[in-house]
């Protein structure tokens, strides 16, 4: 047994090999003399406290190497979870430019219509990183969280600093230290408090609320948002500055529609991994006519929608093979495509005018009667959609 401790008995004048066998991995070693019983007894209580030392220390290695099982196996899963499928030219251009940005410490913008995967996108930014993959890749929603509760979610806040504060609260950023922090729609952030997280992102110093320390972290930042910016900074609705330090650079992920090619591969993806979850699922494949019909549709919800389509599709069917009868789509246009509540707005607006134009024969001054407009006001709706090549 390699926890079997060893005593060494030795006469006069034996010490040096008694130190020899010491450095070798011996207990203990005793001179034989009238005394030798009771250090005997000594000696071999501390070889036992020894050996229980050695049994706990084997435990707990045991237990080590369980948990380092057990967080490989979960963080296979998280890795699987944001895995990125597709063979397209776009999907392609997509991983390159992640790569060549994944270790260097700046500030990524990720920009694209809901449901294109940006989330994702920022995952595998942390996740492929040398220097961070290893540590927390942290998620905020900012349109979950009005501009005070903001505050408190991503700068914690001390006990007592607001009603139902009754303990200390670790904020985002703290969490996030050492690894990523993924802001997700970050067009709904309030005006104050984009300066706010301005500072933090220049300095990655802050306070908690209604703390006096100053906290410093070290923290990679990823934003996304699929919400028009430029003209948000414009209508001063977002502030230019924060923009210029988070778009260090800018990734752009793609539509469902400027990759339909890789509809199949998606398919087949979220079909496994329903399958793997629910086991009782019979559908096995979407026969390629099925597949054609989900690479004609137009997704205006890009992959989420998809695997929408594909998971209630297989959820409900008794059959091994989807045929295009099986599965129920939107109609065209039922969906609203990318676009926050003013896009959409100014959407209607337009075409409001451009009718408008149509029916009075392209005259200006009749349009904006119709609409109960000043010919002040037409003109500047005309000029703003840019009518003029009509």
């Amino acid at each position: 047994m390699p926890e079997l401790p060893i005593i060494i008995l030795t006469g006069k004048g034996g010490t040096r090999d008694a130190v020899k066998a010491m450095k070798l991995g011996a207990a203990d070693f005793l001179e034989k003399d009238i005394y030798l019983t009771e250090h005997l007894e000594l000696s071999v209580r501390k070889a036992q406290k020894l050996v229980e030392a050695l049994q706990a220390c084997r435990k707990l290695e045991a237990r080590a190497e369980e948990l380092e099982r057990t967080a490989d196996y979960y963080s296979g899963l998280v890795r699987g979870r944001y895995q990125m499928v597709g063979t397209s030219a776009a999907m392609q251009e997509l991983r390159s430019k992640v790569q060549a940005l994944v270790d260097i410490p700046r500030p990524v913008l990720i920009r694209g219509e809901r449901g294109t995967g940006k989330e994702l996108v920022a995952a595998q930014i942390h996740y492929r990183s040398k220097q961070r993959s290893q540590s927390p890749f942290v998620v905020v929603n900012c349109a979950a969280f009005s501009g005070s509760l903001l505050e408190s979610e991503m700068f914690g806040h001390e006990k007592g600093a607001f009603t139902g504060a009754d303990r200390q609260r670790i904020g985002r950023f703290e969490q996030a230290d050492g690894g990523t922090l993924f802001l997700d729609e970050i067009g709904n952030m309030a005006v104050e408090f984009q300066e706010k997280i301005l500072r933090v992102i220049e300095y990655q110093r802050f306070e908690r609320v209604q703390g006096s320390e100053t906290i410093e972290v070290d923290v990679r930042m990823v934003a996304a948002t699929n919400s028009d910016i430029e003209r948000m900074m414009a209508e001063g609705r977002f502030r230019p500055d924060l923009y210029d330090r988070l778009a260090f650079q800018t990734v752009h992920v793609p539509a469902l529609r400027e990759r339909r090619e890789d509809i199949p591969l998606l398919i087949e993806h979220f079909l496994a991994k329903l399958r793997r979850e629910v086991p009782a699922i019979t559908v096995k494949e979407f026969s390629p006519e099925a597949q054609a019909k989900l690479m004609g549709y137009d997704w205006p919800g890009n992959v989420r929608q998809l695997r929408n389509a594909v998971e209630r599709t297989a959820a409900f069917l008794d059959v091994e093979v989807v045929q295009p009868e099986h599965i129920e789509l939107e109609p065209a246009g039922a969906g609203t495509r990318e676009g926050d509540f003013a896009e959409q707005v100014q959407k209607f607006e337009e075409t409001l005018v451009t009718e408008a134009l149509r029916k009075s024969g392209y005259s200006q001054k009749r349009a904006a009667q119709m609409l109960g407009l000043t010919y002040d006001q037409f003109r500047h709706y005309y000029r703003k959609f840019g009518l003029s090549e009509l």
